[in-house]
């Protein structure tokens, strides 16, 4: 395997010594010489903080954009999906955490591809996708290769979408804000308690990103994984359906089902009933747009204004869509979102 790139990471300070302190998200880590930041990849070597994993691709797909979700921006088009191993949250329900718990010191263990921003741009274009999506795992730490790819993609005239989980400093996002069109942030509970039990992080990062990316202007769409026991109660769906539609009722809300996986095996899967309790508490809160995720139904997009079906999707896909120039071709209305 070819020697990994060594790139100096943005968002750091020296401190006493060969210390240091990482600003790029919320846990601001004081890393001392030789030791990696929570998210495993940002190590002090010789005092100067370094990304150890620009340039190495843990998966690059051709996606449809449906998939991540985003159902409101440039839906049936391909976006090209890329990640590294590494995250900043210890999700206990991770349902990505083959990759995105691995470390770099331990990174020799799965096969990765080293890429170059230029060549990331250049496979993009050749499938014919319209965006990027840094995506699958943490895109936050990455940032010094996501933000390099980001401004060449915009150069090339290719969208650019963060799948985060929200827990950038507000440097690092206005950094890389100006780079990119849209973002679907994961907001996993409205419990700091249960942020800093199950993620290891804390609730008020996320929720200050979400309100820095709709004054920034992205498209914003939230997905929220519903996990029995943990966030299904009516009291907190209806503290994060209250909080978005505070936003903006027009910001859509991806209600997504549990499987059991990782170090949550011993819960049961997402009940369909919570899933449709948790859209009629949305709707009750004045969220226009509310689907339901990993289940085959909840999908379609109606007209808030008439309620006629302007968008019909498949799983993860598109089927049709009967929006003209993004109004409701029945009344007239308009659909919030970027369309084609």
């Amino acid at each position: 395997m070819p020697k990994p790139l060594k790139h100096e990471a943005l968002f750091w300070e020296k401190g006493e010594g060969k210390n240091g302190r990482c600003h790029l998200c919320a846990h601001e880590c004081r890393i001392s010489e030789g030791r990696f930041g929570i998210c495993g990849v940002r190590q002090n070597i010789g005092g100067i903080l370094y990304t150890r994993v620009y340039g190495e691709v843990i998966a690059a797909n051709v996606d449809p954009i449906e998939k991540k979700p985003l159902y409101h921006f440039l839906p049936g088009s391909r976006i090209y999906s890329v990640a590294t191993i590494g995250c900043n949250f210890k999700c206990g329900f991770c349902q990505n955490w083959q990759i995105s718990q691995v470390k770099a010191v331990d990174g020799d263990m799965i096969p990765k591809r080293q890429m170059t921003p230029r060549e990331i741009v250049a496979e993009a274009r050749q499938a014919h996708c319209l965006s990027i999506a840094y995506t699958y795992t943490e895109p936050t730490i990455f940032f010094e290769y996501a933000y390099d790819t980001a401004r060449l993609a915009r150069e090339a005239g290719l969208r650019n979408v963060f799948v985060t989980n929200g827990y950038m400093t507000r440097q690092a996002l206005d950094m890389i804000g100006p780079t990119l069109d849209a973002a679907n942030v994961d907001l996993k509970s409205f419990s700091d308690r249960s942020y800093r039990k199950t993620c290891h992080a804390r609730l008020q990062p996320v929720l200050e990103s979400l309100a820095a990316m709709k004054e920034m202007g992205l498209w914003l769409e939230v997905t929220t994984l519903v996990v029995p026991g943990e966030n299904d109660s009516a009291a907190e769906l209806r503290q994060i359906a209250e909080f978005l539609a505070r936003l903006d009722p027009r910001i859509p809300w991806h209600i997504s089902r549990f499987h059991p996986d990782y170090a949550f095996q011993d819960h049961a899967a997402t009940p369909i009933e919570t899933l449709l309790r948790a859209r009629d508490i949305g709707r009750e809160a004045g969220l226009q747009y509310i689907y339901l995720g990993n289940v085959l139904e909840g999908t379609d997009t109606h007209c808030e204004r008439c309620r006629e079906r302007v968008v019909e999707r498949r799983y993860m896909g598109l089927n049709d869509c009967r929006l003209q120039k993004g109004r409701c071709p029945n009344c007239g209305a308009d659909i919030a979102g970027v369309w084609l």
